[in-house]
């Protein structure tokens, strides 16, 4: 494959994302043979409450790296329905500017029920992104509250953006989500809400000043920015790259390629834990003795681990 070309990465993307067997050989013989060509890209979370928009930030962000001479793909992750799996994959709709910009690249995936708001395969299309030549890589989570440690682990810079004035509703969430971010951006800095995202801004700066920081050296800032009016986006850039020169890159990149493995011998344990022929054959009785109380959870997992010897 042509990563370089549109249809090919997408092509590449689809195969590592694929759940079938039969793809996950020549998955990870791709993903083999362009490791060499990547690592040099800047990578970027983007986390938020619903309705601080995200999406339209991210596209006022990219549009605006673009035109300074970067090729940026946004990885942007669709919520899936608890029910049936499904998922909208709107965001090329939401981002329709970015989009059509030739250099950039948006690739919608659902969340298909991972923790923190990512994609199954997200890694591994920010790598396939890489190697197709795109020097930022932005990583779009469905929202926050549940373990958004899944995505400060695959990026360099993790931004949290936060609405003003949004109330005490927020404040059991707002010490952890505080605690992962390399920086917190209140969006929709603008018009009547000006006043408000100020005062949000000076609280949440004092509340980062009483957090340990993730990194030595680095005190993650409190910014304001606009997506509407296109303010407070260089400012952000500007602090990304401060952030690049201060903390130890090469280390963090070998922490996440470490969290990375563990990650995949967790799935892949429990792939095959599923396709055991003997944990299959007794997963159904197992299960119906579970639901009527006749052993416990306990003793219904340890029957079924017992065939893993």
């Amino acid at each position: 494959m042509n990563l370089s070309e549109t249809a090919d990465l997408a092509r590449a993307i689809t195969l590592v994302e694929s759940t079938r067997s039969e793809d996950r050989t020549r998955a990870q013989e791709l993903l083999q043979s362009v490791m060499s060509e990547t690592g040099n890209a800047v990578r970027i979370g983007i986390s938020g409450v619903p309705g601080v928009g995200k999406s339209t930030f991210i596209e006022a962000f990219g549009t605006m790296l673009c035109d300074a001479g970067h090729r940026v793909a946004v990885l942007a992750v669709d919520p899936s329905s608890a029910r049936t799996g499904g998922s909208i994959l709107g965001d090329k709709s939401r981002m329709a500017e970015l989009a059509q910009n030739a250099n950039a690249y948006i690739r919608p995936s659902p969340s298909a029920k991972t923790l923190g708001g990512v994609g199954r395969r997200t890694r591994e299309s920010m790598l396939l992104c890489e190697a197709a030549g795109f020097d930022v890589v932005i990583v779009e989570t469905v929202g926050v509250g549940q373990s958004e440690t899944v995505v400060a682990d695959m990026v360099d810079f993790f931004c949290v953006l936060m609405l003003p004035g949004a109330g005490d509703e927020l404040q059991g969430i707002k010490r952890g989500i505080l605690e992962l971010a390399d920086a917190v951006v209140v969006n929709k800095a603008d018009g009547d809400l000006l006043g408000k995202a100020r005062i949000a801004r000076s609280e949440y700066a004092s509340d980062i000043h009483y957090l340990t920081p993730r990194y030595p050296g680095w005190t993650p800032p409190a910014m304001l920015a606009s997506a509407l009016e296109r303010t407070g986006l260089d400012e952000l850039w500007t602090v990304i790259e401060e952030h690049r020169k201060t903390i130890d890159l090469d280390a963090l990149r070998t922490d996440q390629l470490e969290h990375w493995w563990r990650s995949q011998m967790t799935e892949e344990v429990q792939r095959q834990f599923a396709e055991n022929a003997d944990v299959r054959a007794d997963w159904e009785r197992i299960r119906a003795d579970v639901r009527a109380g006749k052993i416990t959870p306990a003793q219904g997992a340890a029957n079924l681990l017992q065939h893993l010897g």
